[in-house]
């Protein structure tokens, strides 16, 4: 197959979820056999406009950007999306819902298939004023109606698709990356002044729908002294002010530590070395960050909004009531006094990921995917009216 790629900043992956999917599963195609070009952004990968280069077989293509926030993915997406029309291209595969807004592009052809896959429904970011939001709207139902498949992470988007559309779509996950080697001696940790297993790590991108002012909060109400510190890593997406507030906050507290954004062996080191991962979010679609850190080991405290429901329920991890920050801080003093407990829990997550979320098993599935809809078969994967996934994460 011939198979381009629209709504990725560009890989090697920096940060976001996104770009580290796309650098899992499409040289894992191309290893398979498989053609795979991805149109990316000229302000992500700091390339001249059309320059293209390889990443791990598949074929990079750098698009030009209005350098304007809210807009690059707008106009990368459009333009890969006519540009298409040109490649002979078999599949267009869509990732999130504002690219998909151009998904009736490729549709002109009739040969070229089109596939969406929504990791979460971005309209809800806090991030985007009401213009952006309707806009990711408009390509939520661009994608409803263009796309031949449409692929979500979750049970809880699949059940949001059904209700709202009547659509009936794909559940495959995603999984997590393998993290690279890291320091056995912590120097990386100890020039921060932490201690193995006494701190509390949250990774994500610092934005308000994810909470890190909750968590920040509800941390600092423990009084723990320099007993524990909390670990922030991350830096802000188009959010630069709120970073700012997160700052101001901990300023006086020096059990607060912010990193900025980690890679490689120092994000590892840093990882490995917690006590407890913690994501406070209102919003997610599935949570890398989660899913690394359930593959690691690491007990996990957690908001009970669904897709954390999906991935810690049977007791692998400890939820709290997501908004408030109370509860936040009940469920972090009970995980740090009964270590035992936690330690149980995320040995039960880190089996849970071995056994469901695998990248070879995500590329099978999608090739899959593209496969039937280019036979014109009707998916074997797809849901049926009822709501029940095909594949299905029990």
């Amino acid at each position: 197959m011939k198979i381009a790629v629209i709504g990725a900043k560009g890989v090697p992956p920096k940060q976001g979820g996104i770009e580290h999917i796309c650098a899992e599963i499409y040289p894992r195609m191309v290893a398979k056999g498989h053609s795979v070009d991805l149109f990316a952004r000229s302000s992500y990968t700091c390339l001249p406009a059309f320059h293209t280069y390889d990443f791990e077989g598949v074929q990079v293509v750098s698009l030009p950007c209005l350098g304007m926030k809210g807009l690059d993915a707008f106009t990368s997406s459009g333009l890969g999306a006519a540009l298409t029309s040109r490649g002979n291209y078999d599949i267009i595969h869509f990732h999130a819902l504002g690219p998909s807004l151009f998904t009736w592009l490729p549709q002109l052809s009739k040969t070229t298939k089109v596939v969406v896959t929504c990791n979460g429904l971005d309209w809800q970011r806090e991030k985007w004023g009401k213009l952006s939001s309707r806009i990711i709207q408009l390509g939520e139902q661009a994608g409803i109606r263009y796309a031949d498949e449409f692929i979500v992470v979750t049970q809880a988007l699949q059940s949001y698709f059904l209700k709202t559309y009547g659509r009936d779509t794909v559940v495959i996950p995603n999984a997590p990356a393998t993290y690279a080697a890291s320091d056995p001696s912590f120097s990386f940790g100890r020039s921060l002044n932490l201690t193995p297993g006494r701190y509390v790590t949250y990774l994500g991108r610092l934005v308000p729908e994810k909470c890190p002012d909750l968590l920040i909060r509800a941390f600092q109400s423990l009084n723990l002294d320099d007993d524990w510190k909390l670990v922030l890593i991350g830096g802000n997406s188009d959010t630069s002010g709120f970073v700012s507030s997160l700052n101001a906050m901990a300023e006086a507290h020096p059990n607060i530590v912010f990193t900025g954004e980690l890679r490689g062996g120092r994000l590892a080191e840093i990882m490995r070395g917690a006590g407890l991962f913690a994501l406070p979010s209102n919003l997610e679609g599935l949570p890398l960050a989660m899913l690394e850190a359930m593959q690691e080991g690491i007990p996990i405290v957690a908001s009970d909004i669904p897709p954390h429901q999906e991935l810690l329920s049977d007791g692998r991890g400890i939820m709290f009531q997501a908004g408030q920050e109370a509860s936040c801080a009940a469920s972090l003093a009970w995980a740090m006094q009964h270590p035992e407990d936690m330690r149980r829990m995320a040995e039960r997550a880190k089996a849970r990921i071995h056994e469901c979320y695998t990248w070879d098993k995500i590329v099978a599935d999608t090739l899959k995917v593209f496969e039937q809809v280019l036979s014109d078969r009707p998916s074997l994967l797809q849901s049926s009216m009822s709501g029940e996934p095909a594949i299905h994460i029990e």
